[in-house]
Formats: structure tokens, C-alpha cells, sequence
């Protein structure tokens, strides 16, 4: 009886990298499959800056960045880092009592200082009990040839992800959204950081404005080409006090409904390599910031969507890549 039912699952769900039905590469797969146990990531506000906050490559950030610099989520700032480890710990211990914890310097740009400021912020984590690595969010123009190096000797003590903020690949919408970095300078980090055997896994948002579906399904086939071990799909959300706010206000450019952004998600997926790890696939916005949009606030929602219509259009990750998209 056994055999026939997992059989049969197995015709339900023809992806491989699958342990809880879905048709795409699960961070949770990819970690049971690596450590063998529930891994956590504890979001951390080291205090660093941008180029385009501080006047290096222009001023204001990007205009869908939030005060914390996209680490909304993430520690207090005015906590000392580890004080900060250890809080979200302990809050995430009362679900998961046996998980081990990777370290996540989350807000704004975290290579974007000294090596020695980084090995000052970095290593008090690493020698942490149950800390199993290290993941650096990063832009791809912050990364110094002393800071490859030492990111080249940090892989060699601990897992260590670094991810990239890239958005779009279409530079009309770049300038739009303030990125000031280019396309080149992320190819350039990506090479790098693969010479160094650095896992490396790329930040997308879809829904930025006035992009197509087109577009963004362009940047996805365009990721699928390069070297990248992973992803993060998110759904523009705007927030308060942020520049695209302001934007939206003036402008009232489309946001996406949510059964148009399961669609586009889906044919991204389509795109992608099997092996690449989806590490996001929607985004978790603060409810007391959020202008737009409000379909957002419901999590599950969005993924049980994104799941019922894999199904249903009898889909998964990796179905329409075609030879010669493959690295």
C-alpha cells in the first residue's frame, strides 16, 4: 500500500526537489536535504548604509526602501548584534525548540565597509552554538577586492550566502527606482563570487512600476543564464514615507491584482533552472506601512494560489527552460 500511494504522488507532482508537494525548489528542501534539521534565519540590523544613500552614487535610496532599509523585520539597530541574536532566538525557539540558525544580516548593504568593520560585525556569529552559516545581503556594488577575499575565507569556515539586490534587468525601470548600480556591475559580482564558490542568490521584484509581465518574466530568463543559486521573488509593496509612495500618490501607476502576480510568479518559475532555490516567492510587508497592495497581508493566501494553479495548470519549476538557457 505504501509503494502504490507514494506512486502516486509522484504522478501528482512530477518535480523532484519537492518534500511537501510544491513544484518549485523549496528553501525547506534544500535545507532538510543539507543540514537534515529545521534551519532559521534571524534577521540582523548591522547599522550599514548604501552608495546611493550616502552620496557615493546618488541620494534618497531606492525609492521602495523603507527607513530600515528593507529590514523591517530585522533586529533593533540600537540593540549590539549578538543582544539582537539572541532575542529573535528566543522568540523563534517557542515554535522550533530543535533548529539550527543561520545568521542574516538583513538592512541595507552589508559589505559596504571595511573588512575590518565586517569582520568585526560577522565573526562574534559565527562561533555561535547551532549557528550553521552566514547570509550577507548585499548590492553588487559593494563588493572590494579585499571584501571578496575575505568573504573567499569566511566560506571556508561556515555556509555563507551572499545576496544580491538586483530588482530588474531593464534599465529604464533601474533609473526609475533609484538603483544606481548596473546591470554590469551585477554580472561582475555574480562572476566573482562564483570563482570563490560562493553561493549567491538574487533579489527580483515584480510589480515595479509601469513594468510588464514581459519584463519581468525577461529578467527571470535572464537570471537563468548566469550562475546564481537562488532566488527571491517579491511583490512591490508601498510603503509610507518612502519616495514611491509619493510616486504612487502623483501617479496612481498600476499595482498588481493577485491573481495576476500568482500568474506571473508562475511563468517566472517555468523559467528557472530546477536547481535553483526559490528562497521567496511573495513578501511579508509591516500591516501598520502598508499603502499597496492589501492582498499582501495575507501570506498563505498567496502561496496556496500560486500552488492550486501549478496544479492546475499541471506545471512546475524548470518546465518551458529550454537548452540553451542552461549554465
Amino acid at each position: 500500500m505504501q509503494e502504490i500511494s507514494k506512486k502516486k504522488s509522484n504522478q501528482k507532482n512530477p518535480f523532484p526537489y519537492s518534500i511537501d508537494n510544491k513544484r518549485y525548489h523549496t528553501l525547506t528542501y534544500f535545507n532538510q536535504k543539507k543540514f537534515g534539521c529545521k534551519i532559521c534565519k534571524i534577521s540582523l540590523n548591522a547599522g550599514f548604509t548604501c552608495p546611493n544613500l550616502d552620496g557615493t552614487k546618488g541620494y534618497g535610496g531606492c525609492i521602495y526602501c523603507s527607513k530600515s532599509g528593507s529590514g523591517d523585520f530585522a533586529g533593533d539597530v540600537q540593540l549590539p548584534l549578538l543582544l539582537q541574536f539572541q532575542e529573535i532566538k528566543k522568540k523563534m525557539q517557542q515554535k522550533w525548540k530543535d533548529a539550527k540558525w543561520i545568521a542574516y544580516f538583513q538592512a541595507r548593504s552589508n559589505t559596504y565597509a571595511p573588512v575590518s568593520i565586517l569582520q568585526e560585525k560577522f565573526e562574534p556569529l559565527i562561533g555561535l552554538e547551532n549557528v550553521v552559516g552566514l547570509a550577507i545581503a548585499t548590492r553588487p556594488d559593494t563588493i572590494s577586492k579585499e571584501c571578496l577575499s575575505y568573504l573567499e575565507e569566511l566560506n571556508s569556515r561556515t555556509y555563507l550566502t551572499v545576496e544580491l539586490g538586483f530588482q530588474t534587468m531593464h534599465e529604464e525601470t533601474a533609473k526609475r527606482i533609484n538603483r544606481c548600480s548596473t546591470k554590469e556591475e551585477f554580472e561582475e559580482a555574480v562572476f566573482q563570487l562564483r570563482q570563490r564558490n560562493i553561493p549567491v542568490v538574487v533579489h527580483i521584484i515584480n510589480g515595479l512600476p509601469y513594468e510588464t509581465k514581459e519584463e519581468m518574466i525577461e529578467t527571470v530568463s535572464y537570471l537563468n543564464q548566469l550562475d546564481i543559486q537562488g532566488i527571491k521573488i517579491h511583490m512591490l509593496h508601498i510603503l509610507k514615507d518612502t519616495p514611491l509612495a509619493k510616486l504612487y500618490e502623483k501617479e496612481k501607476f498600476p499595482v498588481l491584482t493577485r491573481s495576476e502576480y500568482v500568474d506571473i510568479v508562475i511563468e517566472q518559475l517555468e523559467r528557472l533552472r530546477p536547481e535553483i532555490v526559490i528562497h521567496r516567492i511573495t513578501g511579508d510587508p509591516p500591516k501598520d506601512d502598508l499603502i499597496a497592495p492589501n492582498w499582501l497581508l495575507k501570506k498563505f493566501c498567496v502561496l496556496n494560489e500560486i500552488d492550486k494553479e501549478m496544479v492546475k495548470r499541471n506545471t512546475y519549476q524548470g518546465k518551458k527552460v529550454i537548452h540553451k538557457e542552461s549554465v
